[in-house]
């Protein structure tokens, strides 16, 4: 059976797939959450080394960060991935503006000084139904990257080239999922996506922000089944 690999977004790890992985797991499909983006220091050097270490076809389900890395090894190797799955993410490059934000946070986490201005902007991340009880699990999440793995996953995600001319060449089923609310990655950039990449699959999700897999877990669980068919 064709291997699924879950992607986490930046600074994130298998929690976020907490509520996906042991459903999409039933039947004896293997599952794995991919732990590249801890280990490799650029997007492309994530997609090689996760190539490298799972062989044979793929399916790549990635959220955030984890979507750019998913379209980068499909990019790469278009012949092995079967499947791609891309979840609160985008194909642009990152603006000006928020280069000069993540530069700044940068000099704050090279300071030590992480958990306050994770907290400032975590709020960002959700619906604002969801701020309450979601919050300090994701700030947990987040802080056991350490000031190391924010700072690197950073400079990774400003560094990644335009992802945007790579979208019409993918041949695979590909499901586009975000949240109508999200703030950091606005569905502009998954109603892009969806367009560029022929056949792709849109779905929106309503009361929903950046953090879909915990925001409307039911959701996004049987759209992932659907999608694997």
């Amino acid at each position: 059976m064709t291997t699924l690999i879950l992607l986490p977004g930046l600074a994130c790890d298998a929690a976020l797939w907490r509520h996906q992985a042991p459903v999409l797991a039933a039947g004896g499909r293997t599952v794995v959450v991919a732990d590249v983006h801890q280990r490799a220091d650029s997007l492309p050097e994530m997609a090689a080394q996760l190539l490298a270490e799972h062989p044979g076809e793929l399916l790549l389900a990635g959220c955030s960060m984890g979507g750019m890395v998913a379209i980068e090894a499909a990019r790469q190797a278009p012949g092995r991935v079967r499947r791609l799955a891309l979840l609160g993410t985008t194909a642009r490059p990152d603006t000006p503006e928020l280069i000069t934000l993540r530069t700044q946070a940068i000099a704050e986490f090279e300071q030590g000084r992480i958990e306050p201005l994770l907290r400032a902007n975590a709020m960002f991340a959700f619906h604002p139904s969801h701020q309450g009880r979601l919050v300090d699990d994701y700030l947990a999440m987040v802080l056991r990257a350490g000031a190391g793995g924010l700072i690197r996953q950073n400079r990774a995600v400003m560094a990644r080239a335009d992802l945007r001319p790579a979208l019409p060449a993918l041949a695979c089923a590909t499901l586009v999922v975000g949240g109508l609310d999200d703030q950091l990655t606005p569905p502009g950039c998954a109603r892009e996506i969806a367009a560029a990449i022929p056949g792709a699959q849109l779905a929106l999700l309503a009361d929903c922000g950046h953090m879909l897999t915990w925001e409307q877990p039911a959701a996004v669980t049987a759209l992932l089944r659907d999608w694997l068919g």
